[in-house]
């Protein structure tokens, strides 16, 4: 089970302690994008597969073949290389969809998470604000401390080293 799945399962967990309607229709939304999005997969492999046996088709031949062309029976050459063609086609036409559905269920986790986060805030209200503390980080290049903010990570400023 992928990472990103996992999350979206932990997501629809947290959802079923929400009782309003949001939750119903949230849940049923992303369980359906889940479904489309396997079935697109399965169509992207299946045309993979059907893409690759075209160029396996058409090489064997042309690879073992003296005058593969004239020598091969034109119907199957065709019928090969649409194969191959349509394939390739839905191929990228699938992963292009297989994005959109990516897209769509990001979106709706965005929404599961905003509602979790009221649910959170209704249940148990705000969390208290963390004080920002700084600490001391030694720039050997500079010969100065850095006091950075544990927040962001960002230099407060610059104080000459004492330290020996």
């Amino acid at each position: 089970m992928s990472d990103h799945h996992q999350q979206t399962e932990f997501l629809k967990r947290c959802l079923r302690y929400d009782q309003s309607d949001r939750r119903g229709k949230l849940e049923q939304q992303i369980t359906r994008i889940q479904r489309d999005e396997r079935c697109v997969r399965r169509a992207v492999w299946l045309m993979a597969i059907l893409t690759a046996l075209a160029v396996v088709c058409l090489a064997y031949p042309a690879i073992l073949l003296a005058n593969f062309p004239y020598s091969a029976p034109q119907f199957i050459v065709h019928l090969v290389g649409a194969l191959g063609a349509g394939s390739l086609i839905s191929l990228l036409a699938f992963v292009v969809l297989g994005m959109v559905y990516r897209k769509k269920l990001d979106r709706r986790r965005e929404e599961c998470r905003l509602l979790v986060t009221k649910l959170l805030e209704s249940r148990l209200g705000n969390p208290p604000a963390s004080p920002r503390r700084e600490r001391p980080v030694l720039d050997e290049s500079r010969g100065a401390v850095r006091v950075a903010a544990p927040g962001n990570g960002s230099p407060a400023g610059f104080e000459s080293a004492t330290q020996g």
